[in-house]
């Protein structure tokens, strides 16, 4: 699952499933879980965070926040232009390439299943580079499921008349 470019040892694991747990603990806590010293787990998170194998960001909890979420299954013959669409819009919280028939899986993010099926309309079913839309909603998230999400909506340049 970790890339095999960087190196990883039993205690870089051990580190970041405790930081996954509780991204708010200590150094010092960390050191004395897994028998370190304080400097020696600052130097391997650093070394984690500059190899890009963790992250720390704020966001909003999708299994508690009072919004609507949806997974949009595309199948297109231009992959990268449909992606771009979604670095445009703050509704769209991820995308992703897929094999198969469906290439492009995209996570999106509004108050009511009617403004999602909007942005879908706008953005997706009317580009002739789609060959199919499906959008299903999720209805629960098991698990804390943290990702950014702009919350100042009223930005977008793509909101298409819709009171957020």
């Amino acid at each position: 699952m970790i890339s095999q470019n960087i190196s990883v040892d039993e205690i870089d694991k051990q580190i970041i499933s405790i930081i996954q747990k509780d991204p708010t603990i200590t150094h010092t806590d960390i050191a004395k879980r897994v028998d370190r010293s304080q400097p020696t787990i600052g130097l391997r998170i650093r070394k984690l965070e500059e190899a890009g194998l963790i992250n720390f960001q704020a966001g909003l909890n999708l299994r508690v926040a009072d919004v609507m979420i949806a997974q949009v299954k595309i199948t297109t013959n231009n992959p990268e232009k449909i992606l771009d669409k979604t670095k445009e819009c703050p509704f769209m919280l991820n995308a992703f390439r897929l094999s198969g028939e469906d290439n492009i899986i995209i996570l999106i993010a509004n108050s009511t299943i009617k403004h999602l099926d909007q942005i879908v309309n706008e953005h997706f079913r009317r580009d002739p580079d789609v060959l199919k839309v499906k959008m299903d909603i999720i209805t629960n998230v098991m698990k804390d499921f943290v990702l950014p999400l702009d919350i100042n909506m009223e930005d977008c340049n793509c909101l298409l008349g819709i009171d957020i």
